[in-house]
């Protein structure tokens, strides 16, 4: 049967995955999509009994899938599995396209799989609150990293009464998300949602943001029906609550899927190098030009990065928000990598016994 009229083909079913099911196929498994995940038992969306519509069905974890002691490994929302309906039981997971992963406020310096498979990384900012492009940047950092293309949205859009200010906020949106698009727009009153669910139409699509970004409320609008529950937001703060408690893949009514997150409160970088890189490509651009190639771009003479920062063509904060992830990622690596860190600690030595020769150099001969 072409891939095309897989019953499984609206929720992302195509060749590639038809050629990866196909060893559990010849055992008498059936394909699924993990549409949510709870406590070891996960929710999967497979072929219905007449082959031609997908029916939901809850189904349990195979434990070799939950007890890996990798935590990036377990089944994730958006996965695709081979699935033993006889049973009830999912067997193996397809391999992965995208991971979007954060780390977590563990001290054990886990990471966290939000979602995977994806294609687009929608990242909601609440206009009701004061924009922070440093905390967008963050988001930015992991979704580039994921494998996804980011797409910045927003919200809230009624709630900026002049236009010239809502241009403005887009304009400084856009300039902490070069290489991203960002849309406007207004659950409330449909501003923006036409050409946000054109966007959306193809693919895997998650949703992310803070609390009270109107996640819940969005997806409603672009599901086309109240499949989330939504809160207002806390009048002292403008924080939300958690209204979305587990992660949901949502069909929606233009075509596509979308997955809903709860919200996060704190976006943790988990080995995000390429995709802070590709943040602050105008920084790497820049980089490439400074006269030693391990430039540090704090005091170094011929630093191109440093002296766009004097001639006004690089904002000072996008270089200090930078170096602030530059050094979180090196920090959650050498937590993470035995062998980094070691070598962290040999480059900390050798720069001390480095300091502590210049300085007697400085004092001169013992008498």
């Amino acid at each position: 049967m072409p891939t095309t009229a897989h019953p499984l083909a609206r929720y992302g079913w195509d060749e590639e995955r038809a050629a990866s099911f196909a060893p559990y196929a010849a055992e008498g498994l059936t394909p699924g999509r993990i549409v949510r995940v709870d406590r070891g038992r996960c929710d999967l969306v497979v072929p219905g009994t007449d082959g031609e519509e997908a029916a939901t069905r809850t189904v349990l974890a195979d434990s070799a899938l939950v007890t890996t002691g990798d935590p990036l490994n377990i089944m994730c929302t958006g996965d695709w599995a081979a699935v033993d309906l006889a049973t009830g039981y999912v067997r193996a997971l397809l391999p992965r396209r995208t991971a979007f992963v954060r780390s977590t406020s563990s001290k054990r310096s886990e990471g966290q799989v939000l979602a995977v498979n994806v294609d687009l990384a929608v990242i909601a900012v609440s206009l009701a609150e004061e924009f922070d492009p440093g905390r967008l940047e963050r988001f930015l950092a992991l979704a580039w990293e994921s494998g996804a293309t980011p797409l910045v949205v927003l919200t809230k859009a009624d709630l900026v009464g002049d236009p010239a200010a809502l241009a403005y906020l887009v304009a400084d949106a856009e300039a902490a998300a070069p290489g991203a698009t960002v849309l406007a727009v207004s659950a409330e009153t449909g501003e923006g949602l036409d050409v946000l669910a054109a966007v959306l139409t193809d693919g895997t699509s998650v949703l992310l943001g803070r609390s009270g970004a109107g996640k819940s409320t969005l997806a409603n609008a672009l599901v086309g029906e109240r499949v989330q529950d939504t809160h207002d937001i806390r009048d002292r703060d403008g924080k939300g609550r958690h209204t979305t408690t587990a992660r949901t893949l949502l069909p929606l009514a233009g075509g596509g899927v979308l997955i809903d997150t709860p919200g996060l409160r704190g976006v943790g970088l988990w080995d995000a190098e390429h995709g802070v890189g590709r943040t602050f490509a105008e920084i790497e651009e820049l980089a490439a030009r400074c006269r030693f190639h391990d430039c540090a771009h704090t005091a170094e003479p011929g630093c191109a990065v440093l002296a766009a920062v004097e001639t006004g063509e690089l904002p000072a904060r996008r270089l200090d928000s930078y170096r602030k992830l530059i050094r979180e990622n090196a920090h959650i690596a050498a937590r993470t990598d035995a062998r980094l860190r070691a070598e962290m600690r040999r480059e900390w030595k050798s720069k001390q016994a480095e300091g502590r020769r210049m300085l007697e150099i400085k004092r001169g001969p013992r008498r």
